[in-house]
């Protein structure tokens, strides 16, 4: 199990992102749970938790309208299969990382591939 977490994001944006996972893993968000935005313009902070699994298919690309910033905590492998997925689907930077003896926590920046 792994939770991201999205921030600097369009609902859009976030929607897509939170699309192309739910399209890959199981996950704690129904399909029709759209990301809303906040009231009073306050920054927005997205996250779902997802399942991966032993077995997937890397998703296709995947347009954003802006950067997005993701991070993914949760198990070793899970985390990595997020990641691996994102990177399938979207230009991904890496910003850094932080591990512990069961989890682990990736930053990443999304893009539109070119």
């Amino acid at each position: 199990m792994a939770t991201v977490s999205l921030t600097g994001a369009s609902k859009e944006d976030a929607a897509t992102v939170f699309g192309v996972l739910r399209n890959v893993f199981p996950t704690d968000r129904p399909a029709d749970d759209p990301p809303e935005e906040q009231p009073g313009g306050h920054a927005a902070v997205w996250s779902a938790e997802f399942e991966p699994t032993g077995e997937w298919s890397p998703p296709g690309p995947a347009t954003l309208e802006g950067s997005v910033s993701a991070t993914l905590q949760g198990e070793y492998r899970a985390v990595d299969q997020l990641h691996e997925a994102l990177s399938a689907a979207f230009a991904v930077q890496e910003q850094g990382t932080a591990s512990g003896d069961q989890e682990k926590e990736v930053d990443l920046r999304l893009g539109t591939k070119e």
